[in-house]
């Protein structure tokens, strides 16, 4: 387990990180989320110990060691490869910088080759690959030696739907093999579909923390989304209705002033007959996202 304890970084004047605390459990996954700024890359490199921090960071409750590190898998958000040598090469060079022998290592090169569907040949130069796939040979690069703690710096950046499946995948292969995983997205999808927790940052401090589902119920089942042949004004009038919005094809999303509302408003739409939609949820990610990040008064 990784546990941050009351970390601070000032640069200057700048306070970067100040009072972040919290623990990633063996087989959890956490999304560190926030603005450009909010000091995510801050707390990566901290962990990382690039950095000089006031606080604790432990693995396993003890100070990390070099062996530690060598357990550790991350990849920045600057992708940087050296165009000059093969697939192989690259993969095999940054192995060894973890202790990874290139006996171990090579064997593996064809099967992250396909499980990622880079397109190329281990003797391919960096340099021939596509983007997407440079990209690719970076993530193999960071998962190959199975770390038992994964850092992962905005992944999904630049990666098309089909290759993003293919990295959650590997994440999730992560997980159930016992690693301990926190990645940054500006994608909420990906942070609500693949964590199981999550830490928002905003000017270097912590405003959101805990389990997706626990974050997301905390701001109320106030959105509604139903399939009903009532018109709009029909549905503003009914009680706690505080907006309605059409989207289509007799579907709409009501924004209520109560959760409590929704049995009484089941039961008004319904009037005892079947209906195609009902379903009264939390506010997504993206949208407490931009509550948070926005300065609202929800702390």
């Amino acid at each position: 387990m990784l546990t941050v304890a009351h970390i601070s970084k000032n640069f200057g004047t700048l306070h970067a990180l100040n009072d972040v605390s919290f623990d990633v459990h063996d087989g959890e996954i956490m999304g560190l989320i926030g603005q450009n700024g909010a000091g995510k890359s801050t707390t990566f490199h901290s962990i990382l110990n690039f950095l000089k921090f006031n606080g604790a960071i432990t693995w396993n409750g003890q100070p990390l060691t070099a062996d530690d590190y060598n357990q550790i898998g991350y990849l920045p958000e600057e992708r940087s490869l050296m165009p000059k040598l093969t697939i192989t090469q690259q993969i095999v060079y940054l192995a060894r910088l973890k202790n990874q022998p290139a006996k171990v290592i090579k064997p593996k090169i064809n099967d992250w080759m396909q499980r990622f569907a880079v397109k190329g040949q281990p003797t391919d130069k960096i340099s021939k690959l596509s983007k997407g796939n440079q990209q690719k040979v970076q993530l193999i690069c960071t998962l190959i030696h199975d770390p038992q703690l994964i850092i992962l710096d905005e992944p999904f950046s630049g990666l098309d739907p089909v290759n993003s499946d293919l990295l959650k995948q590997a994440i999730l292969a992560a997980k159930q093999r016992g690693a301990a995983i926190i990645f940054s997205s500006h994608d909420m999808s990906n942070v609500e579909e693949v964590c199981d927790s999550l830490v928002m940052l905003r000017n270097g401090k912590v405003v959101l923390q805990g389990k997706i589902n626990d974050v997301r119920n905390q701001f109320g089942r106030t959105r509604l989304f139903l399939t009903t042949d009532w018109t709009a004004d029909q549905l503003a009038d009914l009680p706690q209705v505080s907006a309605v919005k059409a989207l289509g094809d007799q579907r709409y999303r009501l924004q209520l002033a109560d959760e409590t509302a929704g049995p009484a408003i089941f039961d008004a739409v319904t009037n005892g007959q079947y209906i195609q939609e009902f379903s009264q949820q939390p506010p997504t990610l993206d949208e407490i996202f931009r509550t948070k990040a926005g300065g609202s008064n929800h702390e």
